[in-house]
């Protein structure tokens, strides 16, 4: 791997970690304080953009830096599955079960949804 991949991979993931910090920060203001909102917000957006450029670069000639400084930094960094694995665990731990239920399927089935919608809408916008 070249040091041009390299280097866009962290510029991404920089990048991706300040957007995911923002959308907790957009989340609270939305939604209240409650740290939930923002993982599942970062989840979503990052779904769909994967799924967005999944189909939208299948016709493009997207150079690798640039596919993987996207695709593994800036969407590795946004998107939040260990977040969301230790929210839910601590809702387990308070016994709160219908609320991690509810976390694990809300982010399980949303970000499925936008990954499909964002891939769709990819396609369109390629064709």
């Amino acid at each position: 791997m070249n040091i041009a991949v390299i280097a866009s991979i962290g510029l991404g993931g920089a990048i991706g970690a300040v957007a995911r910090f923002k959308c907790r920060d957009m989340a609270e203001w939305l939604f209240g304080e409650h740290y939930l909102w923002g993982t599942l917000l970062a989840n979503i957006i990052g779904c769909f953009i994967a799924g967005f450029l999944l189909t939208f670069w299948q016709a493009a000639q997207v150079s690798n830096s640039v596919r993987f400084g996207v695709i593994i930094g800036f969407l590795g960094a946004l998107t939040t599955f260990s977040t969301f694995s230790v929210e839910t665990f601590q809702l387990m731990q308070q016994h709160l079960w219908l609320k991690a239920g509810l976390n694990i399927s809300a982010n399980l089935l949303l970000c499925m949804l936008f990954v499909f919608f964002g891939a769709w809408l990819g396609g369109r916008m390629a064709a």
